[in-house]
């Protein structure tokens, strides 16, 4: 597989880290419960390494969007789905735009090497 490949992985798995990190946050209590804390912690761990390895091969700019926008976009539906948090229209709208402008950076074929 060529580095140009394996870094988009690497990306899409720092965000699912991220996802995991962040989920932590919300049930560790302001890092008072242990377990919680002991997940969004390695979490964060995961996903900055994952990120680390992605930005070697993909430019910075496009590499933090796109992680950003998984875990925007994650945490949402997350939201909407176990925390009962509101689905109104234009809020699915607006995650939806953040979908359609990962997947324009994906598709723009930027790389460094």
């Amino acid at each position: 597989m060529n580095p140009v490949t394996t870094a988009w992985i690497s990306l899409i798995i720092a965000g699912f880290f991220e996802l995991i990190w962040t989920i932590g946050m919300k049930y560790s209590d302001g890092f008072t419960r242990l377990i919680p804390t002991i997940i969004s912690v390695v979490g964060m761990l995961g996903s900055f390494i994952f990120l680390m390895y992605a930005v070697k091969h993909i430019p910075i700019g496009t590499a933090y969007a796109v992680w950003v926008g998984i875990g925007v976009i994650g945490i949402a539906l997350f939201g909407i789905v176990w925390l009962n948090e509101p689905a109104t229209i234009v809020r699915l709208m607006c995650i939806f735009l953040i979908l359609i402008g990962v997947i324009g950076l994906r598709l723009s074929g930027t790389s460094t090497t």
